[in-house]
């Protein structure tokens, strides 16, 4: 199996040493499924711009375009950035060249978790929030104008063509999620009442669910779908969104659970597909061995089943469940309580209790 490749993006600030600990992770999954994963790791970002003027190195690029899958740590420094202001962040090229474009941003509370919300239903949180990646408010990266110094342009830019594949990625994955055992519903995110943009966005929402009819299809502005992501999170199954809406609401998510150190994402498109932590770079806390690596291992198995499901592959299939079930029983046990949310565990005990439970399978 190791005609399968993933490039490796490790990054800037912590992204190195969470991605250590996913390298980690799948060595010891490819030693007890017998899998092998080919994998080249490239530097880039912030601190590599800093250095030589490049995003990337030469050939970066090209390896991550041709890999079956990429692996990202965290790209972008605050203190480093292009003169019209904004940091350096080559991911974002890569959503808009490799067409990624469905963010997939699991919100789940994991055991013995502090809790951040007071109602005892917050313990059972789980939900998904799509986050369309490569337009919305995020189409005029790169193309805002200032104007005399007196004011400034970004403009909204969606499409019938990428709202379309995003909806259907929402609802065919909220009918995978309702053979589990889910709610089977999906809840467009929206400011329709305002924005023309965004009643078109409704409108092509609306169309694509007829496609769907054993999944409820919802609507919510976004002020107000941030309102209920506090005061009651599990009446959400699936939620999709423009870019810049996601972008917030999946950070606010991240939080009702406990902080972005738990919060895995994928970046998914028909040909591509990116994995990463959502959380940033932190340089403040980077080389002090206290990252909290679990969202880097969620994104890790998520990257697993979808390389599994893509190319019919059962043993990483099995290995991203094992991986999944092995961060919730380190939690569960108390053997994975990460700085980050209070707990004793620096960011090589984390990822040393979650590998002994993938070389110790429960009984």
């Amino acid at each position: 199996m190791s005609d399968l490749n993933v490039c490796v993006l490790p990054g800037d600030g912590i992204g190195p040493e969470v991605m250590e600990t996913a390298l980690a992770a799948i060595a010891a999954l490819e030693r007890r499924f017998g899998f092998r994963l080919a994998s080249e790791s490239h530097p880039g970002g912030a601190a590599y711009w800093r250095e030589t003027g490049r995003e990337m190195p030469q050939g970066a690029w090209e390896a991550a375009g041709s890999a079956d899958a990429i692996l990202f740590g965290s790209m972008g420094l605050p203190d480093v950035r292009f003169p019209d202001g904004t940091e350096i962040a080559p991911h974002l090229k890569m959503r808009v060249d490799f067409d990624l474009f469905a963010g997939v941003r699991p919100i789940r509370r994991l055991p013995r978790t502090p809790a951040v919300l007071a109602d005892p239903r917050a313990g059972k949180i789980d939900l998904v929030i799509i986050r369309e990646l490569t337009e919305g408010l995020f189409a005029s990266r790169g193309k805002g104008v200032v104007i005399d110094d007196r004011e400034a342009r970004d403009t909204m830019v969606i499409t019938r063509a990428t709202s379309e594949k995003l909806f259907d990625f929402a609802f065919d994955l909220a009918r995978r999620r309702k053979a589990r055992g889910a709610a089977g519903a999906v809840t467009c995110v929206d400011k329709s009442n305002v924005f023309v943009s965004m009643a078109f966005f409704r409108k092509i929402f609306d169309e694509r669910a007829l496609g769907f009819p054993d999944i409820a299809a919802r609507h919510h502005y976004v002020d107000a779908a941030a309102l209920e992501l506090v005061r009651r999170p599990w009446m959400f199954d699936v939620m999709v969104m423009e870019n810049m809406f996601a972008d917030i609401l999946s950070d606010l998510g991240g939080g009702i659970v406990g902080g972005m150190g738990l919060a895995p994402s994928a970046e998914i498109g028909l040909e591509h597909a990116l994995f990463q932590p959502a959380h940033g770079s932190a340089p403040d806390i980077a080389g002090h061995g206290i990252a909290n690596p679990t969202a880097m291992l969620l994104s890790t198995a998520m990257m697993l089943e979808w390389l599994g499901h893509r190319h019919g592959r059962e043993p990483l299939v099995e290995a991203a469940a094992c991986l999944d079930a092995a961060v919730e029983r380190a939690f569960a046990d108390g053997a994975a309580f990460p700085i980050e949310i209070g707990g004793p565990h620096g960011t090589r005990d984390v990822a040393r209790a979650v590998i002994e439970r993938i070389d110790r399978p429960a009984a």
